[in-house]
């Protein structure tokens, strides 16, 4: 096979929104496929309408989009191989559900859910609570495999509801190679008779994913570890259908950062942090919080993402879409399962947000706060915040008094350096400052170090409340860069202010 053969798709179903693991899985698809020149296809896997969710399917969309996450087929998209949701397939699972009863590798199944139920209940008071429809179980229940021919006939053209269900082969080794984990190998023994076809005349998720994958013409499955108890299944209907499987790779798991288990949205309720790509109302009414709308870049996202069960074998830790796209490898996916870190992900925000440029970083503060300040003024200031901040909010939270001059000054700097000599101090620095005749960063720097030179003081004892007096804060970004920025007259009024408010 070619590398441009090479066709993935991401599955998600409509059920809610989609979770930063799935987002993961997308990924990781995503990668695979463009480092192989190959197809990256989105499919709706919406078989399940009893779960179905309004809104969820434009949901995915709208956040795989905002991701980076650009599907070459799929729902709007189009491509020679849809439709890509899996309800507008409907009408082509039957046959194949049909084909695999005609060859004896499934069977109708009439049991109403109140028998099995009861079938449950007995088998649970006799000490055996998982029961199973399986290779055991199933000579006692009512289907084509017990029923007489005549029978299954008559309750088939009745119109009786019924369910096909796969007739797993007793006491076989179903033998897989997954690209991640290795050979594995179950037993058929403790496999149950899955429904490939519902009563509803809808496919089952397995029926449905091989059928399309098959059709489709899907070379490589990578999805998540939770599929992995389904794969001998798929690999047995692959078989039953003559057909060849594709390669299957399963991602480990996402882990919540505290204690043991898999990631889930009330662990981001409870942490404080998002754990869906954008934000998402259910229909009660209740705000999920996302990335997008807490201010994170997508590309920040991604990076930490890609990071969660994958390294590159280098130091490198940040990288561009292409970059990771160029890295990108299976080989190099871990089995064990991977520990979301909040305040890692933060730090790559961080990182993104200093590598943008200060005319991106203006753009984005303008739109965000309505500034009415001309470009040039808001490009210097995110040169002077950006390397303090992890979000855009935060250089305006933290930078506000670049816009506006103070009118509270902070109390912890004031009780620990104001003291009565102070003000003096001060009003001779200020007329230092005014004696620069091109108060520029440099400038102001070496009147400051002659100032102390000529006072025989240490830094400590003038810088703390130079920066007191101009910005009323207690720390920032230097103050000769802060100073300049101001301009040389808004620091003289500043200082007469600070002055006149601590004396």
């Amino acid at each position: 096979m070619s590398t441009n053969d090479v066709r993935v798709r991401f599955a998600p179903s409509p059920t809610g929104p989609l979770h930063m693991g799935g987002v993961r899985t997308a990924l990781y698809n995503y990668l695979f496929a463009k480092h192989n020149k190959g197809t990256f296809i989105i499919r709706i896997e919406d078989t399940d309408q009893t779960r179905f969710v309004p809104g969820a399917q434009d949901y995915i969309m709208d956040s795989l989009q905002w991701c980076g996450i650009i599907p070459d087929e799929g729902p709007g998209i189009g491509g020679e191989y849809g439709p890509y949701v899996q309800s507008e397939r409907k009408a082509m699972y039957r046959p194949y559900a049909e084909q695999l009863v005609e060859t004896e590798k499934a069977y109708y199944a009439f049991d109403t859910p109140e028998e099995l139920d009861a079938v449950r209940e007995q088998a649970k008071q006799m000490g055996m609570p998982n029961w199973q429809y399986n290779s055991v179980t199933r000579v006692s229940l009512k289907n084509s495999l017990t029923l007489p021919a005549d029978e299954v006939k008559r309750r088939l053209d009745a119109g009786d509801p019924y369910v096909i269900r796969m007739k797993m082969p007793r006491n076989q080794d179903v033998r897989f190679e997954d690209t991640i984990r290795g050979w594995v190998v179950v037993n058929t023994n403790n496999l149950d008779d899955k429904v490939l076809f519902k009563s509803d005349g809808m496919p089952t998720y397995h029926l449905a994913n091989i059928v399309d994958d098959h059709l489709m013409k899907i070379t490589h499955v990578i999805r998540g570890e939770e599929w992995l108890p389904s794969a001998p299944l798929h690999v047995l209907l692959y078989d039953a259908f003559g057909w060849d499987a594709p390669k299957f790779a399963h991602l480990p798991l996402l882990l919540r950062p505290d204690g043991n288990g898999k990631l889930s949205k009330r662990d981001g309720d409870r942490l404080g942090f998002p754990v869906f790509p954008a934000n998402w109302t259910t229909s009660e009414g209740e705000l999920y919080s996302g990335y997008r709308e807490n201010g994170y870049f997508a590309g920040a996202f991604i990076n930490m993402l890609a990071f969660l069960g994958w390294n590159p074998g280098t130091t490198q830790e940040i990288f561009s879409m292409d970059e990771l796209i160029a890295a990108f490898s299976l080989d190099r996916v871990g089995k064990a399962g991977a520990k979301f870190d909040p305040d890692k992900t933060k730090w790559f925000q961080q990182q993104y947000l200093k590598h943008t440029s200060d005319e991106e970083l203006a753009a984005l503060l303008k739109q965000e706060f309505d500034l009415k300040v001309e470009d040039s003024r808001v490009v210097a200031f995110c040169k002077l915040m950006k390397e303090r901040a992890t979000f855009v909010k935060d250089m305006m939270t933290e930078g506000a008094y670049l816009f506006n001059a103070p009118t509270n000054y902070d109390e912890q700097t004031v009780s620990k350096k104001w003291k009565a000599e102070s003000p003096a101090l001060m009003t001779e620095w200020k007329e230092q400052l005014e004696a620069i005749a091109d108060f520029n960063t440099a400038n102001i720097e070496s009147a400051f170090k002659a100032f102390l030179e000529a006072k025989g003081l240490g830094i400590g004892a003038v810088l703390p409340l130079f920066r007191l007096l101009i910005t009323g804060a207690g720390m920032g970004p230097s103050m000769f860069e802060i100073a300049a920025y101001l301009g040389k007259e808004e620091c003289m009024l500043r200082m007469n202010n600070g002055l006149s408010a601590l004396q």
